[in-house]
């Protein structure tokens, strides 16, 4: 157990050594076929995402930069566009995207026919990342080949395929949390042990299942700052859990005037959190409005909470109007940092808490006949 602990003590540290040096990243694109003018490089960490770029100079690039410590970062082509050609030239999503773990050191990616066929060296943590991708590959292979055959059912229309395809999809995310769970117990030195933990855990965190897991990763490893934001997550989430009473938050509706959660207790609350860029979101309102105009009269209500970026607001009045929810909405318009969605832990949408009239979490993540069931036990 020391020998353990002294590996992952070493790890960390130079970890941190490395993060006063910063990251150089040498790209090579000169053996691609298509011409790239420039390359993007983009992250998420800590809750806020940063990108950067690069011009390709005799199909040559170069990245710098400092990280708090290894991420998995996205690199994106942009290609020359030939005006000549009267055809608009497509290019394959996967053709141009490369997902790689990035850290502090000097590394090289080299791309050869397409940009996404890419050697990628000099980062110890995209190693152990293409064994993590191997070790679910089995899972994730079969995720990919839903989701070409939901677009396919999507562009038909086919509401009883789609549905059919939700479920398979909800069992193979069973599936692949099961196994990155394994892989976390397996491999607490793991460089990339926080992020597979983050899959794990998902969006949507269960503290009573998730907690007694993170508190297996070392000391050090919960104390880095991926580690202490998970820690946040994982305290947020045990607010939020079925029979705690729902945290209350005042926020302006689209006339500007203030309007608290509480001020609707004797009812029977679904508090929506949505956007009007959200297709899934715009894709169950529907189903939404469909509990309220059945339920509304009988002691139910919702809330929409807004999460549209600012200067968005006709866009979400748009979206409200076209949608028909006529029901009361608010949102500071704070994109992903609303302040409501920080409270209660949101990290995707669509998302829902049911309410009862004492303010009690009663559901959570209801969606169609899902809801319109609940709803028919609550006022049978």
């Amino acid at each position: 157990m020391k020998n353990q602990l002294f590996l992952v003590v070493s790890l960390f540290f130079l970890i941190n050594l490395k993060a006063q040096k910063g990251f150089v990243l040498k790209g090579d694109v000169s053996k691609v076929k298509e011409p790239i003018t420039k390359v993007y490089l983009s992250y998420y960490f800590n809750g806020n995402s940063t990108e950067d770029s690069a011009n390709v100079v005799n199909g040559k690039y170069e990245l710098k930069g400092k990280l708090v410590e290894p991420i998995l970062a996205r690199l994106r082509a942009v290609y020359k566009v030939d005006t000549s050609l009267k055809v608009k030239r497509a290019i394959s999503y996967k053709k141009d995207m490369a997902s790689i773990f990035i850290e502090n050191s000097l590394m090289s990616a080299k791309s050869v026919d397409s940009f996404s066929n890419i050697t990628f060296l000099g980062s110890k943590t995209n190693l152990e990342y293409k064994k993590l991708k191997a070790y679910t590959k089995t899972i994730s292979d079969k995720m990919e080949a839903l989701s070409l055959a939901y677009n396919e059912l999507y562009t038909k229309k086919d509401e009883a395929g789609m549905k059919k395809l939700d479920e398979d999809f909800d069992k193979l995310d069973v599936e692949m949390k099961a196994k990155q769970k394994e892989y976390v117990l397996t491999n607490l030195n793991s460089p990339i042990i926080m992020y597979a933990f983050g899959n794990y855990a998902g969006y949507t965190i269960d503290a009573d299942e998730v907690e007694p897991t993170f508190l297996k990763l070392s000391k050090v490893v919960r104390e880095t700052a991926s580690g202490k934001e998970m820690a946040e997550k994982i305290s947020t989430a045990k607010k939020i859990g079925i029979g705690k009473e729902a945290m209350n938050f005042t926020q302006n509706d689209t006339a500007g005037i203030p309007v608290s959660l509480a001020s609707l207790r004797g009812k029977y609350v679904l508090i929506d959190f949505w956007a009007s860029w959200c297709g899934p979101c715009r894709q169950e309102n529907p189903n939404v409005v469909t509990a309220f105009g059945k339920y509304n009269t009988k002691g139910f209500t919702v809330l929409g909470v807004s999460l549209d970026q600012p200067n968005a607001k006709q866009k979400w009045m748009d979206a409200i109007h076209k949608d028909n929810l006529t029901w009361t909405h608010v949102s500071d318009l704070k994109y992903w940092k609303n302040e409501v969605a920080v409270l209660y832990g949101i990290q995707s949408i669509p998302q829902n808490f049911l309410i009862d009239p004492n303010g009690k979490i009663i559901a959570k993540d209801l969606r169609g006949e899902v809801l319109n069931n609940k709803l028919a036990e609550i006022f049978k």
